[in-house]
């Protein structure tokens, strides 16, 4: 009996889909984590309370706090590049699902993201790709709320501490709902990709 949540293809043929080119911002991350580091001290310098410690105990906590927030930006661009990557591959897939008779009904067309395209993110959580330290929806709804990955200059340390992992969320949930009908899945077993890291 079939999965009533997986929508019908016709056949039993398994379809290639394109690879998921990732690209690596974590290099970039890493290249540029002393200028965060540096970037995150005034930050830093701002949240700590009034505290009669010494100079040396200030500097240290200080640095302590800047090096969590610059870590913070590290993962906050991290999954923002996989949100990226994700986005374009599922581009990469409406051009296969278009050129293949048995799925170009599957799609239906409207404005871009369509949130309909979600089900190509259920379907990477479902072939279980590798994500260390990535959570694909997160990802994505980064992705969604910034075209471009925001300078940390731009973000405060209530927003990377508290509130990006929520802001995230909520963006790809939204997204995700705005379907006109609940999108039905496409069944992992009748697709086959690569996942494929091009580094910087």
């Amino acid at each position: 009996m079939a999965d009533e949540r997986y929508i019908e293809i016709p056949g039993g043929k398994t379809h290639e889909l394109p690879p998921l080119l990732l690209h690596g911002m974590e290099a970039v991350a890493g290249e540029s984590f002393p200028a965060d580091l540096d970037s995150a001290m005034p930050e830093a310098e701002e949240m700590l309370a009034p505290s009669d410690a010494d100079r040396a105990t200030l500097e240290q906590r200080t640095f302590e706090l800047a090096l969590q927030l610059a870590e913070q930006y590290k993962g906050l661009l991290n999954h923002w590049s996989w949100g990226d990557s994700v986005l374009e591959w599922i581009r990469q897939c409406e051009i296969t699902f278009e050129s293949e008779c048995a799925l170009r009904c599957l799609l239906q067309p409207d404005v871009w993201p369509h949130a309909g395209r979600a089900s190509f993110v259920t379907l990477l959580r479902e072939k279980r790709i590798p994500t260390p330290g990535v959570t694909i929806e997160r990802a994505v709804g980064l992705r969604l709320t910034f075209r471009q990955p925001p300078p940390l200059g731009c973000c405060s340390s209530q927003f990377l501490l508290y509130l990006n992992s929520s802001v995230a969320d909520t963006a790809f949930q939204t997204w995700s709902h705005l379907a006109r009908q609940t999108p039905a899945l496409l069944p992992p077993h009748r697709f086959h990709f690569e996942v494929v890291n091009v580094g910087n």
